[in-house]
């Protein structure tokens, strides 16, 4: 029946198309970090347990009746159109620095939570129509379909509706399509209100049919612990991949859309998942991902597409595996909203896991290890359990058992290297929203500690380094030594360029260590933004920047917890606006770039805050991001001039570098550029890159090398090019 085929494949569509739209739309409203997404994922899978629990209660309530069922759901639907559009309210914007999981949460509930339950249940419900309708079909190989329509619903996201929409067009385009969904849905409901004379008559004319097998308790168990498992590999790859690349969400869609395929191929037909081909796929593709993580950067960066591909392979082949042994247990499709319960309250646990449990548990991102030895582990039981208690064909694996602890073994041993390897010169570490904060300690010898240092690090990305003794100790250091945007800025500002110096108050976006407050002299007036306060707290206990500061120069730095373009605008509306002299934007360093404060708006808002003759310095020194275009194009829209500065040095206790100096300051860009310290652009015009807080692409800039190049095109097609 093609409006059952319709209907669900739509819904499934847009049930997939609205995650990377919410989190997208949300991204900068929580300092760009990929647990936006990833707390996104775990609203959506609580809300897709919620729209299956309803499904099935509907169902086994009202087995006998439905018509009830056509009627209570259509209704529902109808009061879900009273939330459209979901475009979320700006009243919803976080304020503080508090954990912002509360606001997420509420924020989905709010904007799209009706609705999410309603298309959520969907799958199950129209299915169960469908089975009804079509006099006894199975209606399994539907939620292949539905998978396909998901899977096109995430795909179509980075490469259409994210290219040529703003975000405000997304979600109207998703509410228009919501829209449609309700007329088929009302279509099959009628179809099925047509059907039930004849189905009572039929149901009247038949003899008790023969009881059916009802699943066992082991069963039901591993329909959710299998589904867990896939959840779990899916964040904590998708966490790991976003960690060691970038927040964009061509790399929140792949995973997932790899994981929606092993749905796709495992429901479609038994025989496609082959244990003989999955499971060793399976083992090599997770040694080459323990293989990876324990790879030393500092002999040079794995290229970007193999780190992406090693990643891709072991999910695919994981939640493959997970997946076609829940399948394997699948039951007649009277139990089919059970089993799509038990499956989405799997998911929901793996979701609830990664967001609160591990976190708690873990100071680093352990529970991709713990999911990977879960998985081997739950697999080994399947395979070598008693058969006699299940439908399946009795097997012999007993042989196998050997072989397999060895991989057990072996995969331990990977992991607890990564692990054991993480703490080597660790003296703190800490996890929280913003990802994982490590202190490592070092240059301490036996008979000298002249060269003692400590250094922070987010993820695997340096964020300062200080020296621990005299005469070194208020060195800026790192990104900001000899040479670098900022020594540039304080040498040749006319503030500073001749005696007798004037005080200054610059701010700077990023605490790290505090580096930048060790350019502070006496009289000078420092302000801080940062957004995680375990940075700040880190800054205080293991670093000395912001304490001498206010020794040198009597004042105390001032840090200001908080997304800082929000902090900004707060001040503006309050008429405290900072007339720095200069202002210095250090965020995009990391992976996890806040884009937020890469657009025409957070501009506009900077020169606000900036003293006409004042210099703004934007930090773009990134593995895998080349931010030059956009940060060119905004200073020239406002009519400030831009250079680049590059600190290249190779010193050990110097980082390499890459500052962009905006200003109108003539005094100033003459004396840097007598002195030579301004680098030619590697082109004399900048690509056309215009990010606004309505339309922006991270993906315009990732730096995909000579492999990716044709990836790139496709990737950076946007409006401009479209047209």
């Amino acid at each position: 029946m093609p409006a059952f085929i319709f209907a669900i494949f739509l819904s499934a569509f847009l049930l997939f198309q609205v995650q990377p739209i919410i989190a997208r739309y949300i991204l900068p409203w929580y300092g760009g970090s990929p647990a936006v997404w990833t707390t996104c994922m775990l609203c959506f899978q609580v809300g897709l347990l919620a729209g299956y629990g309803y499904a099935h209660l509907l169902v086994s309530k009202f087995r006998d009746k439905p018509k009830t069922q056509v009627i209570i759901h259509l209704s529902l639907l109808a009061i879900s159109f009273l939330l459209l559009p979901i475009t979320p309210s700006e009243a919803l914007k976080p304020t503080g620095s508090g954990n912002p999981i509360g606001g997420i949460v509420l924020l989905v509930a709010t904007t799209v939570g009706l609705p999410y339950l309603v298309i959520s249940a969907s799958g199950p419900l129209l299915q169960s129509w469908f089975g009804l309708a079509s006099g006894g079909k199975s209606p399994y190989r539907l939620y292949a379909i539905s998978n396909l329509g998901s899977l096109l619903g995430l795909i179509s996201y980075p490469f259409l509706f994210e290219p040529l929409l703003g975000l405000f067009q997304q979600t109207t385009a998703w509410s228009i399509g919501y829209g449609f969904y309700g007329l088929l849905a009302a279509l099959c409901g009628w179809i099925l209100w047509k059907k039930v004379p004849a189905l009572e008559v039929k149901a009247a004319e038949k003899s008790d049919p023969p009881p059916l097998k009802r699943p066992l308790f082991s069963d039901r168990f591993l329909w959710a612990a299998f589904a867990a498992c896939g959840s779990v590999a899916l964040l904590a790859i998708t966490n790991q991949m976003c960690q060691d690349v970038a927040v964009i969400p061509f790399l929140w869609v792949l995973p997932l859309s790899l994981y929606l395929t092993t749905f796709i191929i495992a429901f479609d037909a038994s025989r496609w998942y082959w244990r003989p081909f999955w499971i060793p796929a399976m083992i090599i593709a997770v040694g080459g991902l323990v293989w990876l993580i324990n790879q030393d950067y500092a002999d040079g960066e794995v290229h970007l597409i193999f780190q992406i591909g090693i990643y891709c392979a072991a999910l695919f082949t994981c939640c493959m595996v997970c997946h076609g042994e829940m399948v394997r247990l699948k039951p007649d499709p009277h139990y089919l909203t059970a089993f799509y319960l038990a499956v989405a309250l799997g998911g929901a646990i793996g979701g609830l896991f990664v967001s609160f449990v591990a976190p708690a548990i873990f100071n680093a991102y352990h529970e991709l290890h713990f999911i990977l030895l879960l998985i081997f582990s739950l697999l080994a039981w399947v395979l070598f359990r008693s058969k006699k208690s299940t439908n399946e064909p009795r097997e012999t694996h007993l042989g196998f058992l050997p072989g397999w602890i060895i991989v057990m073994l072996l995969l331990a041993g990977g992991l607890a290297k990564h692990v054991i390897i993480q703490k080597e010169g660790t003296i703190n570490s800490r996890r929280g929203f913003y990802g994982v904060l490590t202190v490592g300690e070092g240059g301490v010898a036996e008979d000298s500690e002249t060269d003692h240092y400590k250094q922070l690090y987010h993820g695997r990305i340096s964020h300062g380094r200080q020296f621990m003794d005299e005469p070194w100790i208020d060195w800026p250091i790192t990104y900001y030594t000899k040479g670098s945007g900022p020594d540039t800025v304080f040498k040749f500002h006319p503030a500073r360029a001749k005696p007798p110096t004037e005080p200054m108050k610059f701010g700077f976006v990023g605490l790290g260590v505090g580096t930048m407050a060790a350019f502070a002299e006496k009289g000078d007036t420092v302000r801080v933004y940062e957004i995680n306060p375990q940075v700040e707290d880190i800054a205080r206990e293991h670093f000395f920047y912001l304490d001498h500061t206010e020794k040198r120069t009597g004042k105390a730095p001032e840090v200001v917890l908080g997304d800082a373009r929000i902090m900004l605008e707060q001040e503006f509306a309050n008429d405290d606006i900072q007339n720095y002299d200069a202002l210095f934007v250090d965020a995009f360093s990391g992976d996890s770039v806040p884009i937020h404060l890469l657009t025409e708006e957070a501009f506009m808002l900077y020169f606000k805050h900036l003293k006409p003759d004042g210099v703004l310095g934007i930090h773009i020194t990134n593995l895998h991001l080349d931010l030059s275009d956009p940060v060119r194009v905004l200073a020239e829209k406002f009519g400030y001039e831009a250079h680049l500065v590059v600190e290249d040095s190779g010193d050990f206790h110097t980082n390499y570098s890459e500052w962009v100096l905006i200003s109108k300051n003539q005094e100033f860009l003459t004396n840097a550029m007598v002195a030579g310290l301004f680098y030619e652009w590697n082109r004399e015009e900048p690509k056309p890159i215009l990010w606004t807080d309505d339309y922006s692409n991270l993906a315009q800039v990732v730096m995909w090398g000579e492999v990716g190049d044709a990836f790139k095109k496709i990737f950076s097609w946007d409006k401009a090019s479209a047209e």
